[in-house]
């Protein structure tokens, strides 16, 4: 049976944050506040490096048991109805329904022994996604609910933009802990807010609509600018923010109609069978957008795909529904980089939040499991064809040196060059370094 679009605890997977929307915590922003916020508030503190990251985030938790780290020597009630095969690296076996990531084996490394004990949707989002656990007072439901940086904003800050697409993207709707928290709107993400596989997809607000003719838009410049000029003279001068709010206004304007702004974001100009091969769904279609996002100069963009969360009849859902959408996405994904000459200047993550239960419950499911969990890395310096750490004998619990989502943001920032000793100041002057304490690179993987 497939999900409705819920979580177990029944919120629902709304897209609370519509397109231009924005907050000083990090929402998404209208793209005259983003022009403005970079140029006003860009870190000068650049790195050498010119990496870009892709995140694949299977939101509601994907069973690694059932995919990456398959116990086929397991009881029945741990193993599952999955069977694993043989990949393109002798000795590594992933699940006989992601055929096609197998061939590109070579190209990506699990780390088995990964885990953080967090089994709460929102809370263990936070930590993969920002390196930090939540502290009192966290609210999963908000959008955002970041109390730490997301791994996207954090680039955005240190990094900055490539010429005129934004830094960091979201898509196709913003992740709930996505957002800047206390680094504010420059480094909040820019959200797509529709999805790639939709035939009608449009990106809101980035192009006018069809139903808009060049002479109306230019006729809406104008009008804006006469407003701009009737709000108050004086308050303009002497408001410096106001001046250049409205010079990226007018910026704003000139990349609704660039050629190359709107290439970026045209799908259609993929062929057929490209987005065939990368499967005609909103995670494969978001995995092409990002490709493209990332070889126009996008340096983070946040893939956010739903419905990961098998409570019930994992095991149909998984083998009809889920793995084939993934299967062709990340196959897609991989071989499209290493074609284009991008894998080695693109890293790429494929995770959830945690693993599920290794024991099935009685529903033919698998619950939620912060314990014990399987990542994917690729490109960006990763070390393809590899397997860092083991779980035990029915993936419970890490059996060798466990990492967490401390490691894996330093390993992140080593591959894009971040500097993993930097420390933002909130407002209040508290010190935040980027890498939690303890968190360190996760050896073998470079």
């Amino acid at each position: 049976m497939k999900n409705q679009g819920r979580f177990c605890d029944r919120i629902k997977r709304r897209n609370f944050l519509q397109w231009g929307a924005t907050g000083a915590f990090g929402m998404g922003i209208s793209l005259p506040q983003l022009l403005h916020s970079q140029a006003v508030d860009r870190n000068q503190n650049r790195t050498t490096k010119d990496v870009s990251l892709i995140v694949v985030f299977l939101q509601g938790g994907l069973s690694t048991i059932d995919t990456w780290d398959m116990k086929p020597e397991a009881p029945m009630e741990f193993r599952g109805e999955f069977s694993p095969i043989s990949t393109a690296v002798s000795g590594i076996q992933i699940c006989e329904h992601l055929p096609q990531v197998a061939k590109h084996q070579d190209k990506f490394s699990l780390v088995r022994s990964f885990g953080h004990g967090d089994s709460n949707h929102g809370s263990a989002d936070h930590a993969m996604l920002t390196g930090y656990k939540p502290a009192a007072g966290f609210n999963g439901g908000l959008k955002p609910n970041n109390q730490k940086p997301c791994l996207g904003s954090i680039i955005s800050k240190e990094q900055g933009p490539r010429g005129s697409v934004p830094p960091y993207v979201c898509l196709p709707k913003m992740h709930n802990s996505a957002g800047s928290s206390f680094l504010g709107p420059t480094a909040a993400p820019f959200v797509v807010a529709a999805d790639p596989n939709a035939p009608d997809f449009k990106v809101p607000d980035l192009v006018p609509p069809v139903t808009i003719a060049a002479n109306r838009l230019g006729n809406r410049r104008s009008l804006l600018q006469r407003i701009n000029r009737y709000q108050g003279s004086m308050e303009t001068r002497a408001n410096q923010d106001v001046q250049s709010m409205n010079t990226f206004q007018q910026k704003a304007f000139d990349l609704m109609t660039s050629a190359a702004t709107k290439h970026a974001f045209d799908i259609e100009q993929e062929t057929p069978q490209l987005r065939d091969q990368y499967g005609r769904n909103s995670l494969g279609q978001s995995c092409l957008m990002a490709r493209r996002l990332v070889q126009a100069g996008v340096r983070c963009v946040l893939i956010d795909h739903i419905d990961w969360d098998t409570h019930y009849n994992n095991f149909h859902v998984l083998r009809n529904e889920l793995l084939p959408q993934l299967d062709g996405a990340m196959a897609g994904l991989l071989g499209d980089l290493d074609n284009q000459g991008m894998l080695d200047s693109t890293m790429v993550l494929v995770t959830g939040e945690f693993g599920r239960t290794p024991r099935i419950n009685k529903d033919a499911g698998r619950d939620h499991w912060g314990p014990s969990t399987t990542i994917a890395l690729a490109g960006g310096g990763i070390q393809g064809g590899r397997i860092i750490g083991a779980s035990d004998e029915r993936a419970e619990r890490p059996a060798t040196t466990p990492y967490g989502p401390a490691d894996l943001m330093a390993t992140i920032y080593r591959g894009l060059g971040v500097r993993r000793d930097q420390v933002f100041y909130t407002p209040d002057g508290r010190p935040i370094p980027i890498v939690p304490g303890d968190g360190k690179v996760i050896p073998g993987l470079f």
